[in-house]
């Protein structure tokens, strides 16, 4: 399948749900494709989750950038996107 449709269609699935993230109180489900979590990306609000105590989870970050908060991206894209980390930093 075609790597930009991919990263397509993941951008627009987070893009078009955020009052769906936002009422989650947990993680963010998993996606359909092949995923990892990203930390260090997230705008502010728009994260799927965070490591322990940061914020209460899916849609809760109140820091862009956050370097506890991630979101999912398609595996092997996190290194190659700017500030994106496989672990948390503090």
């Amino acid at each position: 399948m075609n790597k930009r449709l991919i990263v397509a269609t993941a951008l627009a699935s987070a893009v078009a749900t955020p009052g769906a993230v936002l009422a989650a109180p947990n993680p963010a489900p998993t996606p359909p494709f092949k995923a990892e979590k990203c930390y260090g990306i997230a705008r502010a609000g728009e994260n799927d989750c965070a490591s322990t105590g940061n914020n209460e989870c899916a849609g809760t970050s109140r820091k862009a950038l956050d370097l506890r908060a991630w979101i999912y991206v398609p595996e092997g894209y996190c290194r190659r996107i700017q500030g994106g980390s496989l672990r948390p930093r503090l």
